[in-house]
C-alpha cells in the first residue's frame, strides 16, 4: 500500500537482521555431545545455514508503540534510535503505554499464579502496581472509549476510541469527542509550556470551547453548513437534506431511528468546512505567520486516520467511495509531500467502483433507490475524469481506459425540465444541463491518450512522434471547435455571474487550455523523435516546425487565458474558497509564463497566494514560481527543445503578437464565433460583475 511503503524493512522481509554490509553471523554456543545424538555435519549446517536465511524472523510479542500498535502498521524502530520510522515521519511521541500495561497485567497474573505459603499468604503478596494505562471501562477483558479527561500522554487514536476500534455504528457525538479533541504535543509546542492554560491553547483563544459538547455540536453544524455552501457546489456527492437529517449532533439515551452517519463521512465533511470557515474560533486560530489554520490541518489528518482505521480504503461500499473522493482534493496537493499519499484515495475510490460494478450499466440499471443510483453516477464520471486529468498532470498512465465501461449518462432518471414553479436543480443537475459532463468526459478521453502516449520509457528517451503529436493537435482542435463556446467563459457576458457558474466556466475553460500546456512542456522535455533521431526529410523539417509552432502558440495563448481567469477569480476573492479546482491551472500556467519572462504571471502568483488560506502549499508554490521568473529576467534560458521558438534574446512579448492569438488574455478569443480581436472581452473590465457567494465574509 502507498502510504505504508516507508514502513517497510527489505532486512526484515529477508529474515537477516544484521547491520547493512555485516557478514550474517548466527549465534553459535558451545554444545555438549549427547550419546546417541549425532552432531551436525559441515555441510549440514550449510544447508541449515542457508534454510535459516529464508525462514521469516521470530515474531517479537507486545513491541509496537502506541500509535502503530492503533494503525495496524509495522511498528519499526532502527538500531539506537529512540522513536520508530512511523512516529519520526509523523513526530509522535513513540510511547508504549499499552505495551506497559500488557507487562504489568502479565505480573500481576504470575503473582497470582504462584504458590502461595498457606500460612503467610496475606502478608507476604505485594500488592499489584497500577498500571500507567488503565481502561476506562469498568470490564478488565476489553478497552473502552477514553475521555479528555484521560492520560495526555497517549496518542489520540488509543485516547479517543480505537481500543476497540470505531465502528460504523459509533454515534456521531462520540465521534465528535474524537475529532475536536486537544491537539497531540507536537502542536502544543509552539507555544511555551509557561503560557499554555488549556490543552486547546495551540489552536488559538477560543479553541477551549471545545471541550463543552454543546459547543461542539453547534461548531459542527456551522461546519456542515460551509461544507454545503462552498464545497457541495463543486463536488455535489452527498444529499444535504438526507445528511442533515442523519447528523445527530447531540447525545440522548434513545435508541435512533436511522443509523448514524460514517464517523469519517463527518470527520471528511468537518474538516473542508475548517478550511473555508470564518467562525470566530477559526479566525482566532488563524492569528499567526502564514494565517493558515493549525486546527484545520489537524482535522484533515484525523478524517484521514478515521477513513484507514474505518478500512475506507479496502473494503467497497458506496459510502467509501464518496469518502475517498471528498479525501483526495482535501489534503495537500504538492505530489512532493511525504504525508500528502497524492492519488491514493482517488486510486482507492476507482478500485471500489471497478469491485461494485459500477462501471456496468446492467449493474447500475439494477439500482432501485433513484437517489443512490444518481450518487453512484456522478462518483463514476467524477472519478473518471479525475483519474484521466491527473494522468496528464502528473505524468503517469490512467487507471481506467475507455472500454472499462459502458454506460452513459442517460443511466439517471430523465431531469424534469426546468418551469416556473418548479423546484430548483441540484448542482449535479445544473451541470447536466449545462452539458459539462459530456465536454469534460470527451476532454478526459484526449487526456487520456495523451498520458498513454507521453508517459512512456521510450518517449522519453527517444521523443515524441511526430503522428502523435499530430493526432493531439487535431484532437483538441476539435474539442476547441465543438465545445469551448458552450462550456467555457463565454464572449457574450451580459448580467452578473454567481459563484458556481463563475468557478465552473473557468475551470472548463483552463482546463482544455492546460492541455496545450502540457504538450508543450511535454515537447520541450523530450522533443520530437524524428528531429532527435535525425531522420526528418526537408518537407517534414518544415512540417514538424509549423506544428510546433502552433502548439508553442497555443501554450501561450493558453497559459495567457489561464492567468486572465485567474486574476478574475482572485479580484473577486474566489480561489480562497475554490476547492482546488483552479490550482493545477494555475501552477501549470503560470510556472510557463515566468519560463518565459512574461509578466502576466503576476496574475497566477497572485491566485496562488489567495488559494494558501486553505492550502497551505500554494504560498510556497507562489514564491517559487517568482524566483523562476526572476532568474529569467536576469537571462536564464528554461527551454529546452523548444528553444528553437523562442530562442535566446527573442521576447515571447514581441512574438505573440504575431500569434493568431492576441497577447491579452482578456480579449475575446477568436475561436469563439461571435467574437474579434478588437474587442475587449467583458471580463478586462467586469471584476466587479460576479456576485460574491452568500457564505463569503458570514462565518
Amino acid at each position: 500500500m502507498q502510504h505504508d511503503a516507508h514502513y517497510h524493512n527489505p532486512a526484515i522481509t529477508h529474515g537477516t537482521h544484521h547491520q547493512p554490509g555485516a557478514p550474517f553471523a548466527p549465534a553459535m554456543t558451545p554444545r555438549r555431545s549427547v550419546p546417541g545424538l549425532a552432531l551436525p555435519t559441515p555441510s549440514m549446517q550449510n544447508q541449515i545455514h542457508e534454510l535459516a536465511k529464508t525462514l521469516p524472523p521470530p515474531r517479537k510479542q507486545n513491541t509496537a508503540c502506541d500509535a502503530c500498535r492503533s494503525r495496524k502498521v509495522k511498528c519499526n524502530r532502527l538500531p539506537g534510535q529512540e522513536k520508530c520510522q512511523h512516529c519520526l515521519s509523523k513526530n509522535y511521541p513513540c510511547t508504549h503505554f499499552v505495551q506497559q500495561a500488557t507487562s504489568e497485567k502479565k505480573r500481576s497474573s504470575a503473582v497470582n499464579r504462584r504458590p502461595r505459603n498457606i500460612s503467610s499468604a496475606g502478608a507476604n503478596v505485594p500488592p499489584s502496581t497500577t498500571p500507567r494505562y488503565a481502561p476506562s471501562s469498568a470490564s478488565s477483558s476489553e478497552c473502552g472509549p477514553s475521555t479528555p479527561s484521560g492520560n495526555p500522554q497517549l496518542p489520540l487514536m488509543v485516547r479517543y476510541g480505537f481500543c476497540p476500534p470505531l465502528t460504523t455504528s459509533t454515534p456521531t457525538p462520540e465521534v465528535l469527542t474524537f475529532i475536536f479533541a486537544p491537539p497531540d504535543q507536537n502542536e502544543q509546542s509552539v507555544f511555551q509550556a509557561g503560557l499554555t492554560r488549556s490543552p486547546y491553547d495551540a489552536w488559538g483563544e477560543l479553541a477551549s470551547k471545545l471541550d463543552d459538547e454543546n459547543f461542539r455540536a453547534e461548531f459542527a453544524l456551522d461546519l456542515v453548513e460551509v461544507f454545503f455552501q462552498i464545497v457541495h457546489t463543486r463536488l455535489p456527492l452527498l444529499n444535504p437534506e438526507q445528511f442533515r437529517s442523519r447528523l445527530q449532533l447531540q447525545s440522548t439515551t434513545t435508541v435512533p431511528s436511522i443509523p448514524p452517519l460514517h464517523p469519517a463521512l463527518v470527520a471528511t465533511v468537518l474538516a473542508w468546512g475548517c478550511k473555508f470557515s470564518e467562525h470566530p474560533l477559526l479566525i482566532a486560530d488563524r492569528k499567526r505567520p502564514g494565517g493558515q489554520s493549525l486546527l484545520a490541518k489537524t482535522l484533515i489528518d484525523r478524517a484521514r486516520d478515521l477513513a484507514e482505521a474505518l478500512k475506507v480504503h479496502r473494503v467497497p461500499s458506496s459510502d467509501h467511495v464518496v469518502i475517498a473522493l471528498l479525501i483526495e482534493p482535501l489534503q495537500n496537493q504538492n505530489p512532493d509531500d511525504p504525508n500528502g499519499f497524492h492519488g491514493f484515495w482517488l486510486t482507492s475510490a476507482t478500485r471500489h467502483l471497478l469491485d461494485l460494478g459500477i462501471n456496468h450499466k446492467s449493474v447500475m440499471a439494477n439500482i432501485q433507490d433513484p437517489e443512490n443510483r444518481g450518487t453512484m453516477i456522478f462518483a463514476w464520471w467524477m472519478t473518471c475524469l479525475c483519474d484521466a486529468y491527473a494522468s496528464a498532470y502528473y505524468r503517469r498512465k490512467p487507471v481506467l481506459d475507455d472500454d472499462d465501461y459502458d454506460i452513459d449518462f442517460y443511466t439517471a432518471d430523465p431531469i424534469p425540465d426546468i418551469t416556473d414553479g418548479a423546484p430548483t436543480p441540484s448542482p449535479r443537475e445544473q451541470l447536466e444541463f449545462l452539458g459539462y459532463y459530456r465536454a469534460a468526459h470527451s476532454l478526459a478521453r484526449t487526456a487520456r491518450m495523451m498520458s498513454r502516449q507521453l508517459w512512456r520509457p521510450a518517449t522519453d528517451s527517444d521523443g515524441v512522434p511526430f503522428d502523435n503529436l499530430c493526432t493531439f493537435a487535431t484532437a483538441l482542435t476539435e474539442w476547441r471547435d465543438h465545445y469551448l463556446n458552450a462550456v467555457g467563459v463565454p464572449s457574450n457576458f451580459a448580467g452578473e455571474w454567481d459563484f458556481v457558474s463563475a468557478v465552473s466556466s473557468c475551470s472548463s475553460d483552463a482546463t482544455y487550455h492546460v492541455m496545450w500546456i502540457i504538450l508543450f512542456n511535454a515537447l520541450d522535455d523530450f522533443g520530437i523523435k524524428e528531429l532527435n533521431n535525425a531522420v526528418a526529410s526537408a518537407s517534414d523539417l518544415t512540417e514538424i516546425e509549423n506544428v510546433k509552432r502552433k502548439v508553442a502558440d497555443e501554450a501561450l495563448h493558453g497559459a495567457l487565458r489561464i492567468a486572465g481567469l485567474a486574476g478574475v477569480l482572485t479580484s473577486n476573492g474566489y480561489l480562497r474558497l475554490d476547492p482546488a479546482v483552479m490550482h493545477i491551472s494555475c501552477i501549470l500556467a503560470g510556472t510557463l509564463l515566468a519560463r518565459l519572462g512574461r509578466p502576466e504571471v503576476s496574475n497566477c502568483i497572485a491566485g496562488l497566494k489567495q488559494y494558501s488560506y486553505a492550502y497551505e502549499e500554494a504560498g510556497d508554490q507562489a514564491n517559487e514560481m517568482n524566483r523562476l521568473f526572476q532568474r529569467v529576467r536576469n537571462g536564464d534560458i528554461e527551454l529546452n527543445h523548444m528553444v528553437s521558438i523562442f530562442p535566446r534574446g527573442s521576447s515571447p512579448a514581441s512574438r505573440s503578437s504575431h500569434s493568431p492569438h492576441t497577447s491579452n488574455a482578456m480579449l475575446v478569443d477568436e475561436h469563439r464565433p461571435n467574437g474579434s480581436p478588437s474587442s475587449a472581452h467583458p471580463f478586462a473590465t467586469a471584476t466587479g460583475s460576479f456576485s460574491k457567494p452568500a457564505i463569503y465574509g458570514q462565518h
